[in-house]
């Protein structure tokens, strides 16, 4: 372990960059290399520990991270001003790193709500669902009503009620790719353990008919499950009354749910994630989180990996685990349609770092996508799910999202993982009501700038204070502490209410 804060680290001993621990200033000596900085070199960003000519690969995790776009010197800072990129082939040689996996004889476990039906939930909320924009003022009107009262106080074991409303739903093709998302999605939520009840609100004359809603997704109504219309009930006022009387008619029963249970983490289903990423990401927060993802799988529980823009790049490390070669196709499947999508849309796959990764020491998708992937740990990948898609695998399993945030915990949640883990360099604030999340900082500074929003901080690993597995073994902790009621620190703010966005990959008409 290391013992005092390095000035950079070196990750590979092929690669020909280091790391920048702290900000170095010009004439800082790079650790064992007598090699000097010749620019300043902001914390978590590269500088050159070899001379790279023009046009040749550079390497990080001993991996191509991009190609020299102009002659590069030993000391100077390696970033978007000399490194870019361009295709190369990769080897997914499917299946080649499958290695058996070494359960826990004696599964952890967590203090979880159980069902009447025996699904395990961590939170136990009811959830007011838009089926499209058009009732988004409606199902914000429900919720807000029960902030501004009292009313809540009478039902001490339900968590909330959680108005979920999104931009979508209309302008769109009522048959196809993009409305057979949507449906999965909201159905994904009105299913969620975590929702003791749901009232599902439509406008009424959307591409998005409830009739159609609830018959493709299976969803019958019940005491559980409410749906109306705007339309079919008479106007706004109407709607929200009846939506009111429909909420309080499930809180007794909501509230019925005694106490938690100990049960086995086979029942964890975590989303992992990572957004506001920088240069240490790969280095401390995503390693650790990998290592908690381990622990999880190895004692009987689910981990998705997802992002497939911030895979790119990196999927050959993916398929090399893959259990079959199916399950490895299925992932390619899924880059290949991420390559013509973001052709058809005339963009690029390198348009992903965003500004903020870039000032933190990310340069291209592949570098990113290097980094990301360690949140995904070791453990063998047993399947390959579309977006929503309902996880039924047990281990270590990839679903395809976007890399924006918001749209890929929605999926996750959706897809019924009830913990999120998100990893963040910049400083992300984020929430996914109905499912706790919890915020891991990569770097000391940041985390000490945001410790309201953060949950554990992963720079103590360059600051040589803790172990990735060390800080692995602690995620892991929480996840469970978490599950079993503790609230994180996203949830004591109040996030949650405003970040379900369901993914919308079609034209909007």
């Amino acid at each position: 372990m290391l013992q005092t804060t390095p000035a950079a680290i070196k990750l590979n001993p092929n690669d020909d960059v280091m790391i920048a621990c702290r900000e170095l200033e010009v004439g800082t000596e790079l650790p064992g290399t007598g090699i000097r900085c010749s620019a300043r070199i902001p914390s978590a960003h590269k500088v050159a520990v070899t001379a790279i000519a023009k046009d040749a690969p550079v390497r990080r995790y001993n991996q191509i991270i991009g190609f020299a776009t102009a002659d590069i010197n030993p000391g100077d800072h390696v970033h978007s001003h000399n490194l870019g990129m361009h295709s190369f082939e990769r080897d997914y040689a499917f299946g080649v790193d499958v290695k058996p996996i070494d359960y826990f004889a004696q599964q952890a476990t967590f203090d979880g709500i159980v069902r009447d039906d025996g699904r395990i939930a961590t939170r136990n909320y009811i959830g007011v669902i838009s089926t499209v924009n058009c009732s988004a003022t409606v199902t914000r009107a429900v919720s807000d009503y029960f902030k501004r009262s009292d009313f809540l106080a009478q039902f001490p074991n339900v968590d909330g009620i959680v108005p979920l409303t999104h931009g979508s739903g209309c302008g769109m093709g009522s048959t196809g790719e993009g409305i057979d998302m949507l449906r999965r999605t909201l159905a994904g939520y009105a299913k969620h353990p975590n929702f003791a009840g749901v009232v599902m609100i439509g406008l009424g004359c959307e591409a998005n008919q409830m009739s159609a809603l609830t018959f493709t997704q299976g969803l019958k109504e019940s005491s559980k499950l409410f749906t109306m219309t705007i339309q079919d009930k008479g106007g706004t006022k109407k709607t929200m009354d009846s939506a009111l009387d429909a909420v309080k008619e499930m809180l007794p029963e909501a509230n019925k749910i005694g106490p938690r249970q100990k049960v086995s983490a086979s029942h964890l289903t975590l989303g992992l994630e990572c957004g506001g990423s920088d240069g240490l990401s790969g280095i401390t927060a995503n390693p650790a989180l990998g290592a908690a993802a381990d622990l999880l799988v190895r004692h009987g529980g689910t981990a998705i990996l997802s992002e497939t823009p911030e895979v790119y790049g990196a999927e050959h490390l993916l398929t090399r685990r893959a259990v079959s070669r199916e399950v490895g196709e299925k992932l390619i499947t899924r880059i290949k349609w991420w390559e013509d999508y973001t052709a058809r849309n005339h963009g690029d796959m390198d348009n992903n770092p965003s500004p903020g990764n870039k000032a933190g020491g990310l340069t291209t998708i592949l570098e990113k996508s290097l980094g990301a992937v360690a949140k995904g740990g070791t453990m063998n990948l047993q399947d390959v799910y579309e977006y929503s898609e309902t996880v039924t695998a047990k281990g270590f399993v990839f679903m395809d999202t976007p890399g924006y945030d918001p749209a890929s915990v929605t999926g996750h949640v959706a897809g019924g993982a009830n913990i999120v883990c998100f990893t963040t360099g910049r400083g992300s604030a984020y929430g996914c009501k109905p499912v706790p999340s919890l915020k891991l900082a990569t770097n000391t500074a940041m985390y000490q700038r945001m410790t309201d929003d953060m949950d554990i901080n992963c720079g103590e690993i360059v600051d040589g204070t803790a172990s990735v597995q060390d800080l692995g073994a602690e995620i892991f902790k929480m996840i469970l502490d978490t599950a079993s009621g503790k609230k994180s620190k996203s949830e004591e703010l109040g996030y949650g209410d405003d970040e379900f966005v369901p993914w919308v990959t079609g034209a909007t008409m």
